[in-house]
């Protein structure tokens, strides 16, 4: 878990090529449902399962695909293997930027993609549609993880949706009273705890000044806080500008905010729950809250690569990934919820899906998952032009300094 967490720490590190999910020459440059603003290539979803190949390539996050290796006992390939006869092949990325590159080889027959990498994937043509009829499991999973912005497009899904998480308040209950319940103890120019906040340390931190003006500035008209027009960019930028000194140290290590929330050097500031279960669990007095304004997040989903050619293999391992078992030993490994709600019953630790609000569709309402953002407007606007991740990563180097 400690390597795939670490790799996530860097997922949105590097300035990303957002090119590939549309250009102002684009010939189909409106809106399309939930929000893409692009219209992706032509590209059938295969219709019916063939003979298992042999094999399957799948690229993934450090602690998805699992082969015993590392721990013995963490291990759900080495079935599969053995019910299928497809052989799984593991390359392991650090980036979405590298997972990005990796898929365009045409080497991967699957990919485990964040969102923001997901979108350029299906933009440039490396993913195609899934047919979820072919991955009988994909009927359990939660109804609000499916045809999201994020795996899906004109309501064609892309992909299997895998886990979810939140990124939380957290804070030290010796420290900061009453609890917060809102992000304006990190936001706010009159914060008591100038000096004690810890933030994510990335261009995509943006989204969450843009959440927080989204509730306490309405009259910027912020629908989406991945779709920032210039005006609505500019205020998010100067609101981080204006928390820098309040900052004593951007994070990026998940492991390094849980020592500085254990020293005190930060007693408030955004984390995820494996950051605050891995701090109480070692004496720390901290506690976390998806605050009134809502969170920003990540939500991971299987795709198949265009240019596979072990596609019945592809399938029965998207099927597999989301079956009750297997995705249970994922999120328990990982640190976060699982798509299925049958894996709850199949976790050793019973109260891991209450944790991670597995099921909790008003809860993950409340989280608006990390997507690339691109120049056409994301909440569907098609009148203005909205920034893209490149100039949200020189934003970034401009707020640091």
């Amino acid at each position: 878990m400690k390597n795939r967490k670490l790799a996530l720490a860097g997922l949105l590190g590097a300035g990303l090529l957002v090119a590939a999910c549309g250009t102002s020459g684009s010939s189909s440059t409106a809106a399309a449902p939930g929000g893409q603003g692009f219209t992706p290539p032509k590209l059938d979803a295969l219709a019916q399962l063939g003979q298992p190949e042999g094999q399957v390539n799948v690229l993934a996050w450090p602690g998805y695909a699992e082969n015993g290796s590392n721990d013995p006992a963490v291990d759900w390939v080495t079935g599969f293997e053995k019910e299928t006869g497809c052989k799984v092949n593991v390359k392991a990325f650090g980036t979405s930027d590298e997972a990005v590159s990796l898929m365009k080889t045409g080497q991967y027959d699957v990919i485990s993609a964040s969102g923001d990498a997901s979108l350029r994937l299906i933009a440039s043509g490396d993913v195609e549609p899934v047919n979820t009829a072919l991955v009988p499991n994909y009927a359990d999973v939660f109804d609000f993880l499916k045809n999201r912005p994020w795996n899906s497009v004109n309501n064609v899904s892309y992909g299997v949706p895998h886990g979810w998480g939140a990124n939380l308040l957290t804070w030290r209950t010796d420290k900061v009273t009453p609890a917060p319940t809102s992000w304006s103890v990190m936001f706010d120019a009159n914060s008591p705890y100038k000096g004690k906040i810890t933030a994510y340390d990335s261009p995509i931190y943006i989204a969450d000044a843009a959440l927080y003006l989204q509730t306490h500035k309405p009259e910027l008209g912020i629908k989406n806080p991945y779709a920032l027009d210039d005006k609505q960019f500019q205020a998010a930028v100067d609101l981080l500008k204006q928390q820098r000194p309040m900052v004593a140290e951007y994070w990026s290590d998940y492991l390094k905010e849980s020592q500085a929330l254990k020293s005190g050097d930060a007693v408030v500031g955004t984390a995820w729950q494996v950051t605050v279960n891995l701090t109480k669990s070692e004496g720390a007095p901290v506690e976390s809250v998806l605050p009134s304004e809502g969170a920003t997040g990540w939500s991971d989903t299987w795709m198949v690569g265009a240019k596979s050619p072990h596609k019945t293999c592809s399938y029965k391992w998207l099927n597999h990934i989301v079956s009750p078992k297997a995705n249970a030993q994922v999120a328990e490994y990982f640190g976060e919820s699982p798509s299925n709600p049958k894996a709850c019953a199949e976790t050793k630790n019973k109260a891991h899906c209450e944790t991670f609000h597995a099921g909790d569709a008003a809860y993950a309402s409340k989280i608006q998952y990390w997507t690339t953002p691109i120049t056409q407007c994301l909440d569907g606007r098609t009148d203005v032009k909205c920034k893209d991740y490149g100039e949200w990563t020189r934003a970034w180097t401009e707020i640091k300094g």
